[in-house]
């Protein structure tokens, strides 16, 4: 392997952390707020990883400007609720998902970074909920940069960690992480815990797809070991 420092990047809901029966209370809590029926369960999860302005703009399509944004500030109002309610068990990290993050920080030639659609003040929220505190060099979140497919995120992933693309990997559940990997120039790992299934991740540009978090070292170190 070459000495060269590694990144490897990873999105949060779908990938590191089972947030989707909070997601779909924050939802569900938005749209009874304005009177209106909750979008299918399929449809809103189908858009995990998005800005919440363009995951709103997909599921409620017809809603005009203003009732889009009291939409949004309802989702808001009722994620943050939710977590000042007791509700944190509603986003646990997947199973191995702790066990991979420890093994790979503790490597030497390995940084740790997120790209997430997450608001600045979610990711504070789990980092602490989590006890992941220092785990990640860069933290990137939907406050700063314009929705996934963009490469923003990613490239500020490198601006802050001095990592060559070609040096870093995105691990994530949706087509949307890959699409944002293959338009950074860094490589795209797809996992099947999350919410697209393996042929959007193939569409996306997923290079690899792997099914549970043991298989995460090994993808990777595959991947490093042809470098």
């Amino acid at each position: 392997m070459s000495s060269r420092p590694r990144l490897v990047i990873f999105d949060v809901d779908g990938t590191l952390v089972d947030s989707q029966a909070h997601i779909m209370a924050a939802a569900t809590r938005a749209f009874e707020g304005e009177g209106l029926a909750t979008p299918a369960r399929a449809a809103v999860l189908g858009c995990v990883g998005l800005s919440l302005p363009v995951l709103m703009a997909r599921i409620a399509p017809e809603a005009d400007a203003g009732l889009q944004a009291r939409l949004i500030a309802g989702y808001r109002q009722g994620y943050g609720d939710l977590r000042a309610e007791g509700a944190e068990d509603l986003s646990p990290l997947y199973p191995g998902a702790r066990d991979a993050l420890d093994a790979l920080a503790g490597r030497d030639d390995v940084l740790l970074a997120v790209a997430t659609g997450k608001s600045r003040r979610g990711m504070a929220h789990l980092i602490a909920q989590h006890g992941l505190e220092g785990m990640f060099q860069s933290i990137q979140t939907a406050d700063d940069h314009p929705s996934k497919p963009s490469p923003e995120m990613l490239r500020a992933c490198l601006v802050e960690t001095g990592v060559d693309a070609r040096d870093a990997t995105i691990l994530g559940d949706t087509a949307f992480d890959m699409e944002m990997g293959r338009n950074a120039g860094v490589h795209a790992l797809g996992v099947t815990w999350g919410y697209h299934d393996k042929n959007r991740l193939f569409q996306g540009g997923a290079s690899e797809i792997i099914d549970d978090f043991t298989g995460v070292i090994p993808a990777l170190e595959r991947r490093w070991r042809l470098q």
